[in-house]
Parts: structure tokens; sequence; C-alpha cells
């Protein structure tokens, strides 16, 4: 009887999504996310102890699969791109406003000079490195925007390492206390004293600011940064170009994943709304919810907030599409696929039995699911429970156990962008408000995904990470309204990003001019502006029409720049 009330609920469900013909709804930093950061990089760890050898006949015969194995970390030997372009470095003062013990530290920078051309107004661009090493960056150096800009104007590439990442560490370790300087106004200000004091090897010439004009780039963070630098320090910063730029800090950030219910496939979404609702709801009746778990080879996880948590998961895929298929994922296009395929049993198939006429899945006496839902346990089990290789899923996926976030050596990079989320810029990613469809659970609370903070920084000597991030430090430089002359504002229309850009539905439009450009590239995600190919007509039309457009407003910048007279 239980199994035929559980049953006609699950129709009942259906039944309401296909009559409201709704469609329309990744991952942020949480949590869960630092769990799965560990899993792959033990798995990363353990692949290069166990098959040291292998790695080695494949780095020689070609090091994409290397990579793809075992990733880039800062011990590893370097890329073809960091020998191509090798580092240098500018001392920075560890805290640039109340510096009394004089601390300093090395932050890393990468140069393209192929394209120079030696004049009095010859122009910087300069990139920043935003909440990644460096190294991740150097690609967008070599055939990306920093090539495109410097190559159309006969300029200096540069990228510039963010302070605590990669290599441009200060400290010791990565405690509360030791973060404590890692802030927007302490990195912007590395960027000023970066741009006004640099001497570049090679170069003969002083190219510091403001006696050259400097074109200062971003993407995502690094695209706000680019705005908040032209804010900031206008006598430095010529001119910006914030791509994909996050200018508006937010405590919880559904609009997110609320972007990609209405971007995906309309298939695609269906299967998720549906999935999750029901999911939801067999979670709240005690006799489906440990075997609905099992389902998910999750039953041992003891939190419905985890559990709901990693079957959000896959949803980070979609910020990873890119135009490049070289660069880009697939991996969202694969779950979609993997959730509407028909039944096919797995490994359960002497357990579970298919209803052809229902199209659902009898899992336990009590227990039936539609296909996609099936399917999405599938892709769970497969592609995230795996990876859990050693200890229990509640050792793998739990995350109510403080101790597991207290780690502080330098090596837990996790903590860094995870700490300024903390501090100043939130972005927790929660469900939808009650009413409005949704891809996610409704468990995912602020509470639940801002309780890590809590977790992984206790207070320190010198510095508290407060309650909840203190947003107004960011949304005070302009918020969704930031603007000045020679800033260009460019976004992605279904860039899950979107929403806490000026591009965003609750900021008000705005006129597109050759002073201070704002615009959309179609059917584009995140900072798609900033990938370039050598042979531009490899490019999609739509991304030569943005690269056009910006070296067109970049050339009539530099066209008005006028040497500041510093005698005044």
């Amino acid at each position: 009887m239980a199994r035929v009330r559980v049953l006609l609920a699950l129709l009942s469900l259906l039944a309401g999504e296909v009559l409201s013909g709704g469609i329309d709804q990744v991952r942020l930093l949480g949590p869960q996310a630092v769990n799965l950061w560990r899993l792959e990089t033990a798995r990363r760890a353990h692949a290069r102890s166990q098959d040291t050898r292998e790695l080695l006949v494949q780095q020689a015969g070609g090091g994409d699969d290397v990579a793809y194995l075992s990733g880039k970390d800062e011990d590893e030997p370097p890329t073809e791109l960091e020998r191509k372009y090798p580092a240098h470095w500018c001392t920075q003062p560890l805290d640039h406003f109340t510096n009394g013990s004089g601390h300093t530290f090395e932050q890393r920078y990468w140069l393209n000079t192929r394209n120079y051309r030696p004049r009095p107004d010859a122009p910087v661009i300069v990139l920043d490195g935003g909440e990644t090493s460096g190294v991740d960056r150097l690609p967008f150096l070599d055939t990306g925007i920093v090539e495109i800009l410097a190559k159309a104007t006969g300029g200096v590439g540069v990228v510039l390492e963010h302070r605590y990442y990669g290599k441009s560490i200060a400290v010791q370790n990565l405690t509360t206390d030791s973060l404590r300087w890692l802030n927007n106004a302490q990195s912007a200000a590395d960027s000023a004293h970066f741009m006004a004091n640099v001497k570049f090897p090679g170069i003969e010439e002083d190219l510091t600011a403001p006696g050259h004009p400097w074109i200062y780039y971003g993407g995502s963070y690094a695209g706000a940064r680019a705005a908040h630098m032209k804010i900031l320090y206008p006598e430095l910063v010529f001119g910006a170009i914030a791509s994909s730029g996050v200018t508006h800090a937010s405590l919880e950030n559904w609009e997110y994943m609320e972007i990609i219910r209405r971007a995906a496939d309309p298939k695609c979404s269906h299967n998720l709304q549906t999935s999750i609702q029901i999911i939801d709801a067999l979670l709240d009746i005690p006799i489906t919810r440990k075997p609905l778990k099992a389902l998910f080879g999750l039953a041992e996880l003891e939190h419905d907030e985890d559990f709901a948590s990693l079957l959000e998961s896959p949803l980070g895929a979609w910020q990873a599409k890119v135009w490049d298929p070289e660069v880009g994922s697939t991996r969202f296009d694969e779950f979609c696929a993997a959730l509407a395929r028909p039944f096919i049993s797995g490994d359960d198939s002497d357990t579970v039995i298919y209803d052809a006429d229902l199209d659902l899945v009898a899992v336990t006496e009590d227990l039936s699911v539609p296909v996609p839902v099936y399917n999405y346990a599938r892709y769970i089990k497969e592609n995230y429970v795996t990876q859990c290789t050693e200890g229990s899923v509640e050792d793998c996926f739990g995350t109510f156990n403080d101790g597991q976030f207290q780690t502080t050596d330098l090596g837990d990079t996790w903590r860094l962008w995870l700490f300024q989320v903390c501090t100043e810029w939130g972005y927790f990613s929660t469900a939808p408000p009650h009413g409005h469809p949704r891809i996610v659970s409704r468990r995912l609370t602020l509470d639940y995904e801002s309780k890590i903070c809590k977790q992984a920084y206790p207070p320190g000597k010198h510095f508290v990470v407060p309650p909840f991030p203190n947003i107004t430090a960011v949304n005070a430089l302009g918020d969704f309204d930031i603007e000045a002359d020679r800033l260009a504002i460019i976004d992605g229309e279904v860039d899950p990003w979107r929403p806490v850009t000026p591009h965003s539905e609750y900021a008000r439009d705005r006129e597109d001019t050759i002073l201070r450009p704002f615009k959309i590239i179609p059917n584009a995600v995140h900072h798609y502006d900033e990938y370039g190919r050598r042979n531009v007509s490899e490019e999609p039309l739509e991304i030569q029409r943005i690269h056009e457009e910006m070296i067109g407003f970049v050339v009539a910048w530099l066209e008005d720049w006028v040497k500041p007279d510093v005698s005044l």
C-alpha cells in the first residue's frame, strides 16, 4: 500500500510539471565543492605516485594527456607556455596601508613583447590573473585577448598574478590571521603599485603609468577588479575592460542556477526540474528517504543537505562551456544526455524492475522513480561516488565535521577564494524563492551554504571573519551602475554570472558607445572574449565580431591619450 501511495505521488508530480509547461531555471564554491576538490587532488596525487613511468612516457609524447591526468600545480615541470614566457617578479608591500613591519612579497608576472613598437604612447595591456595561478592565464597572453589587443596596438602584453595565488604568496600558512591581507583593497593597491613602478626586463623605455597608457583587462572576479581599478585609480588606468565582471556582490546567488534552467535545452531543464522536485518529495518521506540515497550510492550519507548538494555538482559544467573546443567542456551536455536516455539496467539489474507502461523503475517495494531520476542516480554514482575510494561516503561527502575544513597548509588552495567569499563577496548558491521553478533542492539554504565560513576560519588573534561577508566593500564601488569613460562592460548572454554583472535583469539598460562600451555576446557563457585563436578564421563569427569591436574602441581610446604633465 505504501508503494502505491508513493507511486501515485510521483505521478501527480509529473502531471503537474507537464501541465505547468514551465522550462524557465553551478556550482559555487561551498562545503561540498571543497570535498570534491580534495577527492580530485587525492586522485591526481595517486595517479602520479602509482604510475610515474607511464606519465613520463606520455609527457614525452604530448603534454595534454598528462595535464588532463594529473593537472598543473606549482611543483610540476614548467609547461610549454611557461618556457615560452618565463616569469618575472615585482616586490610588493604585504600591507599597503599600515605596513609598519615592512614585510614584502614577490608578485609574479609574465610578458609578451613580440608586438611592442617603442614610442612615447606605446600602451601596456595588463590582464588581471584573478583567483587562480597566473600560469592558467598564459593562453590569453599567447593567443587570447592580451595578444589580440597588443598586436592591434603595438603594445606590451602582461599577465599579473593575484596576491596569495600561484607563487605570489607572502605567508607561511593559510590560517585566518595569515589570510587577513587577502582583500579587495590590498589587491587593487598591488596592481596600482605594479603599474606605477615596474621596470620590464629587456625594455629600455620606462613604461610605467601614467607616463604610458595602460589598458586593464579582467574576466569574472578579475573583471570586477578591472572595473574597480578604473574607479579607484583613474590616474593610472587609462582604460579598462570588465568581461563577465561580477560587480554586484550578494549573499544569495540563486539566479546563477536560474540562468542555467532557462538557457539549457528544454528537455534537459524539464528532466532536472522534475527530478529535483521528486527527489525533494521522496526525502520528506521516511520510508523512501534511505532507499533513495542508496539508489545514488549514498545510503550512509547522514545529512540530506549534503546529499542535495552533491546532486547539484554536475550543473557546474555549464560554466565550463567555451566556444573553443580545445579548452571547452562538453560535460554539461553529456550530463543532459545521460538524464534523457531510455532505461538501461546497470549493475543493479537483479534488484530493480522497469515498468515500461509507466516508464518507472521500481527500486524497492516502497520506492519507484521515473527513468530520469534513475539515470541521475547512475550519473552521480559513476562520476562522483566512484571517486570515494578511501573511507565512507560520510567521510568523502559529509560537511558537518568542522575539523575537515581546518587544515591550513599552503597546498589547501581552496581556502583562498572561499576566504574572499566569506569576507567580502558572498555568492552562496541557494535554492530560489519558494514557488519558483528550480533545478536544485530547496534544502540548499543560506545557512547550509555559508556554514563553512565558520567551520574553515575560526577567529584568529588579529582577524575575525564576519558572520556574513561585508558585501558593501564591493558594492560601494559602483555595483550594477559602475561606469566611467573608457570602461567597457562585456558579458555573455547565457553566462550564469550575468545576474551579478551590469547586464543583470536587475540593472538599468545603457547605451553602447565607443567611450563607454556596453556589449552582450550572443549565446556566450563566461568571458568568451578572453579566448582567441592564432588563426582568427577559426573563431566563431560572434567572437570575431566582439574582438573587432574591442580592437576598435581600444584604438579609439588610445588616439585620445595625452601624456600627463607631471610638473603640474
